[in-house]
């Protein structure tokens, strides 16, 4: 089913295809209706008028090491979410990052894809491609068969869930080739999966079956030994995690009058998690997911009486009349006039043990509410946990949260359970960026030296929680569990540096250098919206940034650069760290980011909100002479979004979201009939690439 393009020159010349729509980025209507509710056709909610930039003092940073655990942890296959090397085994020597074979850096020696609009996933010239999963599929043994016409609640319960965001593979100890795919399930978009839909009037029947597509699945899948690819099997650790799964709540929040609801006066357990956008793997072989863009499932926000609580409602976005789902009619949880605090107990990190399907997933309070695209970890060298977060909101903030218990590093199943209390004690943080030239950012893009756009930031500590599990706000007139539920208000008062749509972060196994997306902010610079500053330096920035961070990880200060500003190669608003722009493949929109074994970075895009074409995957090189080289290695099909990519040297696993999304597209009439042919429904998907005749990607 691969579609393979043409050989072309690896110097691409880019084609036209950066368009807009009154005067902000190209996007389908019915994406920002389901994904995120329209935030971007809302105001920002901050509103907040704390400043930009601080003083803050540039300090000599120290570099940490990686910390070495026990073998017998898991370890993630190049998901980008496991941010410390957990084995005691080194990378190849040949994969040293800046080596080059022949002329190209290793990793990254493939034609690259030309951009198209095609109803298939394009790969690379000697490339194949197979698709693993997709929505409706069994994920055990006695899940019917998927029909759409026929759909029912209990079905999509044992059925691989919607919308597949975040994926990690996880090696099964013992058994060769053999993983857990543990994937996310952002949301649901309810006319082009339901026939005979109605938007005004959404029955019951298909509410509760979106809310049985939302959550995770875990599924065991096995490789082949010649090719990459992979096939799902009815495993001991499957598992559906749903809308109406129980969480356990923990950290600081826990037991809060502000979690505490009619159904649940413990506040302490919640039914089900949403829109759980990117993720991360830790060390430990547990899986982080985000909470994002929750506030659209609730409705009556504004009929809410109480009026800080109607202020805080806001803040974060929530709706002031009916929900665009509506499921405030059938399940009164989702009505905040009638259960304000039900907002609260959403927009947290949630962590899933893949390895008990009895356990619990737990909602970590300490790390903050907000709308988390994930939360990725980095070991430091004494085994202090360091969890990186984005709040994925035009002008909000990015956050880190270091630990203050270390990792037990045996690999056992008691010491997987003690660390997943890890992220209940320590210090959360939220950053504040200055920039080096700040008279020369005049919001073009153009660079102010021949260095680039760069500067230091300083973590500003929010909320401190012990080991005893007390919590101490570091925010005057915020009590500590007024941090953890409240904490963009908290992060407004300390006047953290507000940023264009930080999303993903990553740290490199091999240097420790941390990156983040920033995805883009149409707003930024315009009439009364925050002005440009060096790490967001563009006005009405359509197509976003990448930033690299030198961090102390677990201290509080750090030096950043910007390592690409994406868009269109050929317009004098774009930087991919000095390199020729003439080689480099249009990119617009970063989103997911990973890590190959060489220390290259890997971009998968949500761009079709700026560009004609589809959405893609994109390698980065990050030293030696070719730094900054972008190349484009698979699009995906008509209307879909790029997601949790896997990078490893057999295979490059990415979620293929929301294929055949288009404005004018229903059940009746799809869009896209990707993967399936035929008229069959698009069906959002995990695919698996490799390279014909089992060589390594990119060599």
């Amino acid at each position: 089913m691969s579609s393979q393009p043409s050989p072309h020159d690896a110097a691409i010349k880019p084609l036209p295809l950066f368009v807009e729509r009154d005067g902000k980025p190209k996007r389908a209507a019915i994406t920002c209706t389901y994904k995120c509710g329209n935030a971007c056709a809302h105001e920002a909610p901050n509103t907040s008028d704390n400043e930009y930039f601080g003083d803050v003092v540039r300090a000599a940073l120290s570099r940490r090491g990686l910390f070495k655990g026990g073998a017998a942890v898991v370890a993630a296959l190049g998901t980008g979410g496991l941010l410390a090397a957990c084995g005691d085994s080194e990378p190849a020597k040949t994969a040293a990052g800046g080596t080059l074979v022949d002329g190209v850096p290793v990793g990254t020696n493939f034609q690259p894809v030309a951009p198209n609009s095609e109803d298939a996933l394009v790969v690379p010239e000697g490339y194949e491609h197979n698709v693993v999963i997709r929505w409706g599929d069994p994920v055990f043994a006695d899940a019917p068969a998927f029909d759409p016409a026929a759909q029912t609640p209990e079905a999509q319960a044992r059925q691989f869930g919607f919308n597949n965001d975040f994926a990690a593979l996880l090696p099964v100890e013992g058994q060769a080739d053999t993983y857990l795919l543990v994937v996310n399930h952002e949301y649901t978009t309810e006319p082009q999966m339901f026939f005979g839909y109605d938007k005004e009037n959404p029955s019951a029947l298909h509410y509760r079956i979106a809310l049985a597509a939302h959550g995770l699945s875990v599924v065991q899948v096995r490789g082949e030994a010649a090719t990459g690819r992979l096939t799902p099997e009815f495993g001991r650790y499957n598992r559906r995690v749903t809308g109406t799964t129980e969480f356990v709540v923990t950290g600081p929040a826990a037991g809060s009058a502000y979690l505490k609801t009619s159904a649940d006066p413990t506040g302490t357990r919640v039914l089900g998690t949403l829109n759980n956008c990117s993720g991360g793997v830790t060390p430990w072989g547990t899986v982080l997911s985000g909470e994002e863009n929750v506030n659209q499932y609730f409705a009556n926000a504004g009929k809410v009486a109480d009026e800080p609580t109607k202020a805080r409602l806001k803040r974060y976005g929530f709706s002031q009349g009916a929900s665009e789902r509506k499921w405030e009619r059938h399940e009164p949880r989702f009505d905040l006039e009638k259960e304000p605090n039900e907002a609260n107990r959403f927009g947290w990190v949630v962590e899933l043990d893949p390895w008990d399907p009895a356990a619990p997933p737990i909602k970590h309070t300490a790390l903050g509410r907000f709308k988390h695209e994930a939360a990725t970890i980095h070991v430091t060298e004494d085994g202090t946990v360091v969890a990186y977060m984005g709040d994925d909101e035009r002008f909000d903030y990015m956050y880190k949260f270091v630990s203050a218990r270390k990792i037990a590093s045996g690999g056992t199943a008691a010491d997987r359970r003690t660390n997943t209390t890890i992220l209940d004690a320590g210090t959360l943080y939220v950053a504040k960026f200055t920039g080096d030239h700040p008279d020369k950012i005049d919001g073009t893009g153009k660079t102010p030296s021949d260095k680039g756009f760069s500067g230091t930031g300083q973590w500003i500590p929010l909320l401190i929680t012990a080991e005893d599990g007390r919590a101490t706000s570091q925010v005057d007139g915020f009590t500590a569990e007024e941090v953890a539920v409240f904490t963009r208000l908290a992060a407004d008062k300390v006047g953290a540096t507000k940023m264009d749509r930080p999303e993903d972060f990553e740290a490199n196994p091999k240097s420790g250098k941390v990156y983040v997306a920033l995805t883009y902010n149409e707003q930024r610079g315009t009439a009364g919206k925050p002005a440009v500053d060096e790490a967001n330096p563009r006005t009405a920035n359509k197509f976003g940034q990448v930033l690299e961070l030198d961090d102390e990880h677990a201290g509080t200060t750090f030096t950043w650069s910007v390592l690409m500003l994406c868009g269109d190669p050929k317009t004098a608003d774009t930087y991919f760290a000095g390199f020729d722009k003439a080689k480099i493949s249009p990119i617009a929109a970063p989103d997911n980011l990973a890590f190959d074994e060489h220390g290259n970075l890997w971009i998968s895009t949500d761009s079709s909100r700026a560009m004609q074409a589809n959405d893609g995957l994109f390698s980065v090189v990050l030293d030696g002479p070719n730094r900054g080289e972008t190349k484009q290695f698979l699009t995906v099909p008509y209307g879909a979004e790029t997601c949790g990519p896997t990078v490893t040297n057999k295979r490059i696993t990415v979620c293929v979201q929301h294929p055949g999304e288009r404005d004018d597209a229903t059940a009746e009439k799809p869009a896209s009939h990707w993967p399936d042919g035929g008229t069959g429904l698009p069906r959002p998907s995990v695919v698996s690439v490799w390279k014909k005749g089992g060589g390594n990607i990119g060599a």
